[in-house]
C-alpha cells in the first residue's frame, strides 16, 4: 500500500533533499509539500517536482490550522515529517518570538490537527508523525565529554534550541498522552546542496567567491560533526519505514572538526576547484580572507553524536566522508551561483 506524505517547510534546504530523495525512491507515494516560503526557503529546490506534478505544492503556514486540516483529509495524508522551522541560531538570539511561534506552537497544531485526523481514521498503526529536531537540544559538551544520545537530558543554551527542545517534549508527551505514533531524529549540522548562505558552509563558500571576508566567531575552535544531507535522508527514511512509535534516534555523520579547520579544507578545495568553472577568484589565496569575529553569545562548544542506536538497529551509518562531501558541496555552489547570488 502506497503512502500519502505531508512534508512541512518542504521547500527548506533539508526538507528538500529529502523530497529529492523520496520522489526518486518512492515514485508511487504521495508527497504534499506545505511551506510558508519565508526567507530561506527556494521552490527552485523542488521545482522540478512540481512543474512534472510528483508532488503537489502549497503555500501557507503551519500555523493555519484549517489549511493543515484540509490538506490531511483532502489527502488521506498517512506520514506528516515536519521538517518546518525557523533554524538560525544568530537569529534567535536577535529576535526569538518567530522561532517560539513556529517551533513551538507550530509543532503543537500540526500535531493536533494529526491527531485528529489520526482518531477520525481509526487510529491506524502504521501512520507516523515524524518530528526532524537537532542535537543542539542535548546543550554544548567540552572536548572530551561522552557523545550526545537518545539518553542525554536536554540541555539547550539558546532560544532556537529551545524552542526545538520544546517541540521535542510535545511530540513525547502526544505520544504518551494520545498514543500518537509520533517519532523523533536528533541529528548534527547538515551540509549540502540548497542550504541558505546563513550558514557556515554556504557562506563560508559564497564569501570566498566573492572576495569578502569570512567571519569566523571567536577562536574558531568550536567543534560540530558533519552530516551530509543525503545520508541524513536515508536516515530518516529508515527511522520512518522500521522504526515503532514513540522511538527517537540520533542522526550523526562522524565528522567532528574544528569550525577553523572546516574553512581552511574550503578555502584549499575552493582555490583548487574555482577555475574549472570559469570563476576567476579576488584572493589568490583563499584563507587570507578569514577573518576572527567576536564570539557568538551563549556559543556551544562542541556537538558530538553517538549514532550507535540507528547503527544497531536499523543498520545505518553515513556513507559519505566529510571530504567527499565538501567536494560535491563545493561543485554544486560552483555550479548553482544564481542560488546564492
Amino acid at each position: 500500500m502506497n503512502n500519502s506524505l505531508l512534508i512541512t517547510g518542504g521547500a527548506g534546504f533539508i526538507a528538500s533533499n529529502f523530497v529529492d530523495y523520496w520522489v526518486k525512491k518512492y515514485p508511487n507515494d504521495r508527497i504534499v509539500v506545505l511551506d510558508a516560503l519565508t526567507y530561506a526557503a527556494n521552490t527552485n529546490s523542488i521545482k522540478k517536482f512540481i512543474n512534472n506534478k510528483e508532488i503537489s505544492f502549497i503555500k501557507g503556514d503551519i500555523n493555519n490550522i484549517d489549511l493543515v486540516n484540509n490538506i490531511l483529509e483532502i489527502n488521506e495524508i498517512s506520514h506528516l515529517i515536519n521538517f518546518a522551522a525557523e533554524s538560525h541560531v544568530d537569529k534567535s538570539i536577535k529576535s526569538s518570538s518567530i522561532f517560539m511561534e513556529s517551533n513551538i506552537i507550530g509543532t503543537y497544531n500540526l500535531l493536533e490537527c494529526f491527531r485528529k485526523h489520526w482518531e477520525n481514521n481509526n487510529t491506524p498503526n502504521n501512520w507516523r508523525f515524524l518530528q526532524i529536531s537537532t542535537d543542539e537540544v542535548f546543550g554544548s559538551l567540552e572536548k572530551n565529554d561522552i557523545s550526545f544520545s537518545e539518553i542525554s537530558p536536554y540541555l539547550p543554551r539558546s532560544p532556537y534550541s529551545a524552542s526545538k527542545a520544546s517541540s521535542d517534549h510535545l511530540v513525547k508527551a502526544w505520544f504518551h498522552t494520545y498514543g500518537l505514533p509520533t517519532l523523533i531524529t536528533n541529528c548534527s549540522n547538515n551540509y549540502g546542496p540548497w542550504q541558505y548562505p546563513e550558514k557556515l558552509i554556504p557562506l563560508t563558500i559564497s564569501n570566498i567567491i566573492k572576495g569578502e571576508k569570512i567571519p569566523v566567531y571567536g577562536d574558531g575552535l568550536n567543534i560540530r560533526d558533519w552530516l551530509f544531507v543525503e545520508d541524513h535522508c536515508s536516515a530518516i527514511d529508515l527511522v520512518l519505514s522500521n522504526s515503532k512509535p514513540g522511538e527517537s534516534y540520533c542522526i550523526g555523520g562522524n565528522n567532528e572538526l574544528q569550525n577553523i579547520d572546516l574553512i581552511y579544507k574550503l578555502c584549499k578545495l575552493i582555490d583548487l576547484m574555482a577555475p574549472n568553472y570559469q570563476i576567476s577568484l579576488k584572493n589568490i589565496n583563499s584563507a587570507e580572507l578569514i577573518n576572527f569575529v567576536q564570539d557568538r553569545q551563549g556559543h556551544d562548544k562542541r556537538y558530538s553524536i553517538n549514532a550507535s542506536k540507528i547503527k544497531n538497529k536499523l543498520n545505518w551509518t553515513p556513507k559519505y566522508n566529510l571530504d567527499y562531501g565538501l567536494v560535491k558541496t563545493v561543485e554544486w555552489y560552483l555550479e548553482n551561483t544564481f542560488f546564492w547570488k
